[in-house]
C-alpha cells in the first residue's frame, strides 16, 4: 500500500468521479485509475462500485476511508512538525520595531534569541507604528513592536501589550538644567526650552507635542527631523533637550543628563503585533515568546 494510492482513493471517494479526482490531485486520469486498481489488488477487495455516472463506495471502501484520511492527516502533521523544527535551524524572522525600541528593548532579547537559535536570520525593519502596521498587513513582516493606541486600528491585527515605559528628558550636562535644578521636570518647564525633535511619523514626536499643547503652549524646536541616534547626538552637542524613552536614555552611551518627568509624567504602551489571519512561523513564535517573557 502506497501513500500516493491513499491520496488518490480519498480524492475519488470525496468527488465520486475519477476524472475530477485526477484533476484534484494533478495526475492523468488513467494513472489514477491504475493506482486505484493496484490498491484494490493489494487489499484484495473492490473499493468502489463503478457504474456509468455513479461511483459509490463498497463496504470495504467505507471501512478504509476514515483510516486513509487519518493516515493522510498524520502525514501532513508530521511534515509540518519537521518543517517547524527545520525553521529553527535555518529559518528567518522579519521583525519591525520603532527606532527607539531597536535601541532600548531589542538588543538584549535579540542576543538571547541568537544564542539559542544561531541559524535563524533576524531581519529588522525600523519605522513608525503607522508604517509597521502597513507592512504587517501586506505580509512583509512576521511581527512588529508598535506603540498603542495604533494610529489606525485594524481588526486584521492581533496586539498583545508588552510593557508601559516612562519617558524622560535628556539634556547636555554642560547646558542649564531644564528643571531649574529640581529632581524632576514638568511639561510646563519645557515652555521656552528649545527641543530637539524627531521627524514626522515618530510616535514620540506626536506624544511630546500633544503634551505641550495640553499645557497651553506650542513647543519650540531647535532641530527637527532626526532619527533617534541623531536626536541624542544633537542633545549631547547642546542644541536643545529631548523627550525620549527611559530605556533609550539608559543605554544611549552619550553621557547625557537624564531627568524624570514629574507626575503624572508621560508614558507609552508598547505592544507586539501580528496578523490575525496567519499564524507567525515557528521561529517568529519563539521570538514572540521571549519578548513576552522578558
Amino acid at each position: 500500500m502506497q501513500f500516493q494510492q491513499l491520496q488518490y482513493f480519498v480524492a475519488v471517494a470525496e468527488t465520486r468521479h475519477f476524472t475530477r479526482a485526477a484533476e484534484l490531485v494533478h495526475v492523468a486520469q488513467p494513472s489514477l485509475s491504475q493506482q486505484i486498481k493496484a490498491l484494490e489488488r493489494e487489499l484484495g477487495a473492490d473499493l468502489f462500485r463503478r457504474a456509468r455516472g455513479n461511483i459509490t463506495l463498497t463496504d470495504a471502501g467505507e471501512a478504509l476511508l476514515p483510516l486513509a484520511r487519518r493516515i493522510l492527516a498524520d502525514a501532513d502533521t508530521a511534515r509540518h512538525e519537521v518543517q517547524e523544527v527545520a525553521q529553527l535551524r535555518s529559518g528567518r524572522v522579519r521583525l519591525g520595531a520603532t527606532p527607539s525600541l531597536c535601541t532600548g528593548l531589542l538588543p538584549d532579547v535579540l542576543r538571547a534569541f541568537h544564542d539559542r537559535y544561531p541559524g535563524v536570520r533576524l531581519l529588522i525593519e525600523e519605522g513608525g507604528s503607522h508604517d509597521l502596521v502597513r507592512e504587517l498587513a501586506r505580509g512583509a513582516l512576521d511581527l512588529a513592536l508598535v506603540v498603542l493606541p495604533l494610529p489606525t486600528p485594524s481588526p486584521a491585527l492581533t496586539t498583545v501589550e508588552l510593557l508601559r515605559e516612562d519617558l524622560v528628558v535628556v539634556s547636555s550636562p554642560d547646558a542649564l538644567h531644564p528643571g531649574r535644578g529640581r529632581r524632576s521636570v514638568r511639561i510646563a518647564d519645557l515652555e521656552g526650552e528649545r527641543l530637539v525633535m524627531f521627524r514626522h511619523g515618530y510616535d514620540l514626536r506626536e506624544l511630546t507635542v500633544a503634551a505641550c499643547r495640553a499645557e497651553g503652549f506650542e513647543p519650540e524646536f531647535a532641530v527637527e527631523g532626526g532619527e533617534m541616534d541623531a536626536v541624542l547626538g544633537f542633545v549631547q552637542a547642546g542644541l536643545g533637550v529631548a523627550v525620549v524613552p527611559r530605556m533609550v536614555a539608559a543605554r544611549s552611551g552619550h553621557g547625557l543628563r537624564v531627568t524624570p518627568l514629574a507626575r503624572p509624567g508621560l508614558h507609552r504602551t508598547i505592544a507586539l503585533a501580528h496578523r490575525s489571519d496567519v499564524a507567525p512561523p515557528r521561529a517568529a513564535r519563539e521570538l514572540q515568546g521571549m519578548l513576552l517573557e522578558r
